[in-house]
């Protein structure tokens, strides 16, 4: 999808931090822009934002827990717009601790964000752009920490979720146009610690302390990637038709590693061609080739 002017772009969680740089690189492309977010304060900042910079913004109140609620938003933007064009299901939360540590409300809770979240909105969007029929894109939001879970075991757990989904769903929606990109930033400038602070009370207790106010502001002191420089780049890489969209090249030696540990685990013995035969849907998908890594 390499013309965005006049699309319409939706970006949940698109209110503060990613989200709203993601938003901000998609009017300045001159797309319809629909940030969502749970926070009237951040939507009325992200209004006055976009004002500041000369730019729009439709801003919905709408929480990626609540299905019916998604479908609500989706009925309503294609009402008003016809169509949707690019979809990226970026609310999430920033769960982080020790396994063990978790409560069972914290398992819910990542669970029904970061995994359900995305899936809410491929079934309330996606619909919307296949009926137009002139393609489309959808962008995912992982995070480094899918894959490179070695600090932050749930969270890590429900982006690898969000990245296998995504590779899954670029295969099934080649025929329709539609591409889809798995978005894996690293540290980049956001709310993310600040919104765990803000837990529905319907998840109960956390096995976790939440972060105080002094994270946020650490975070703000370090050379993290800023939100606009890491929302240019979701852009890049729907223009692309990127599967995978990567923002800091310090994580690659250290994939590259993890990558190397996993391919040295398989067992140093003759294939069973038999079996190899059996199952040639399994082992590969033509999107892994160089050819299709291009960018087309």
């Amino acid at each position: 999808m390499r013309d965005l002017n006049g699309r319409v772009a939706v970006v949940t969680g698109g209110s503060s931090g990613i989200g709203r740089g993601i938003a901000l690189a998609c009017a300045r492309a001159g797309m319809t822009v629909y940030a969502t977010g749970r926070s009237e304060s951040h939507l009325a900042e992200t209004q006055e934002e976009f004002a500041a910079h000369g730019l729009e913004v439709a801003t919905l109140a709408v929480d990626v827990t609540d299905l019916a609620a998604m479908q609500a938003a989706a009925a309503r933007i294609e009402a008003e717009q016809g169509r949707v064009d690019l979809l990226v299901n970026n609310a999430g939360i920033g769960l982080t601790g020790p396994v063990a540590a978790a409560s069972a409300a914290d398992w819910d809770w990542v669970i029904d964000v970061n995994i359900k979240g995305v899936a809410h909105g491929i079934q309330a969007f996606l619909p919307a752009l296949r009926r137009h029929g002139a393609g489309g894109h959808i962008v995912n939001t992982s995070s480094m920490a899918g894959l490179m879970p070695v600090v932050a075991g749930l969270y890590s757990m429900s982006k690898a979720a969000v990245i296998a989904l995504s590779e899954a769903l670029h295969i099934e929606l080649l025929e329709d146009n539609i591409g889809v990109s798995a978005y894996c930033p690293g540290p980049t400038h956001s709310n993310i610690a600040s919104s765990v602070a803000k837990r529905p009370r319907e998840y109960g207790p956390s096995g976790y302390s939440a972060p105080g106010p002094e994270a946020t502001a650490f975070q703000r002191t370090q050379p993290y990637m800023s939100a606009e420089e890491a929302g240019e780049r979701v852009l890049e890489g729907v223009r692309r038709g990127d599967m995978f969209i990567l923002t800091h090249p310090e994580f690659k030696d250290g994939v590259a590693e993890r990558h190397r540990a996993i391919e040295d685990s398989f067992p140093e013995e003759p294939i069973d061609q038999e079996r190899r035969d059996a199952i040639p849907f399994l082992l590969s998908s033509p999107v892994y080739a160089p050819a299709a890594r291009a960018g087309g």
